[in-house]
């Protein structure tokens, strides 16, 4: 029986098994999938088990997307466009490193604002999925990026790939300074714990502005919350991540599986458990 993992460390709020295993048993499939906590030094044992075919397949989250791209032998055009890997699998004896995250953050903005144009956008943090949101941005065609992060340095990196489309604010701005955008994205883990808060001014946006969080659990994180309060319309990052999932799916079974309703139920009664 074929196995699949997905590796992060936290990883307890995944639901990629959940996701998986039904696509699995939807297009009978005989594999598993399950979550694995990993630490930074483990990572190596794992592209092993890819390479000795122990696993078929990893999915990688938090805060291993670029840490893990020493590892592997090649990396896909928008692994490499973005140094952003959530994707890996062994094709020619090769190790390769893929990005999905791209394909999820366009196709859920495509779904859920497809009459909105998005010419400017706030991204709140610099690491882990973020340079594959600001890829999905530049694919349909949004010409400004303005980043807030509590580092320079992932932010340079970021410049470096991007160069003019984007640009650097103080992470004491988001408290303060005014945001003529069309989106404001929450792309760091701050809301997986319910005492964080991102001390965002959100009277510092247009009532027409798009508040999204890629985390989809919990369903609605506080930044979220108080956006909806100031009616905004909201988004979390629960189409982004079956999106991104569907692709992983595709690229590893050479199936595409569906997003149903049934599944859309699991998923939803798992995150409301």
């Amino acid at each position: 029986m074929k196995k699949f993992i997905v590796i992060g460390n936290p990883i307890k709020h995944s639901l990629s098994p959940l996701v998986h295993n039904y696509w699995f048993e939807q297009n009978m499939i005989e594999a598993t999938y399950e979550k694995v906590l990993v630490e930074e030094k483990g990572l190596e044992d794992v592209i092993q088990n890819i390479r000795q075919e122990k696993i078929v397949g990893a999915n990688v989250t938090v805060p291993f997307k670029q840490k893990i791209i020493p590892l592997l032998d090649e990396l896909s055009e928008v692994a490499l466009k973005t140094s952003s890997v959530n994707t890996v699998y062994k094709k020619n004896n090769k190790i390769i490193g893929d990005n999905t995250d791209v394909f999820g953050f366009q196709n859920s903005l495509a779904e859920l604002v497809p009459n909105k144009i998005i010419q400017s956008v706030l991204l709140i943090g610099a690491g882990g999925v973020s340079p594959s949101i600001v890829q999905a941005l530049k694919n349909v065609s949004t010409n400004k990026v303005i980043i807030a992060n509590r580092t320079k340095e992932k932010f340079e990196v970021l410049k470096n790939k991007f160069g003019p489309l984007v640009q650097q604010i103080l992470w004491d701005d988001l408290r303060h300074k005014k945001f003529d955008v069309d989106l404001v994205v929450n792309s760091t883990s701050l809301g997986l714990e319910k005492k964080e808060d991102l001390n965002f001014n959100f009277s510092s946006v247009n009532k027409s502005t798009v508040f999204y969080d890629v985390i989809y659990n919990p369903v609605q994180t506080s930044f979220l919350k108080q956006a909806e309060a100031q009616g905004h319309q909201v988004i979390n990052g629960l189409k982004m991540f079956l999106y991104q999932a569907l692709k992983a799916f595709q690229i590893w079974n050479k199936i595409s599986p569906t997003i149903d309703k049934q599944l859309l139920q699991l998923v939803k009664k798992k995150l409301h458990d």
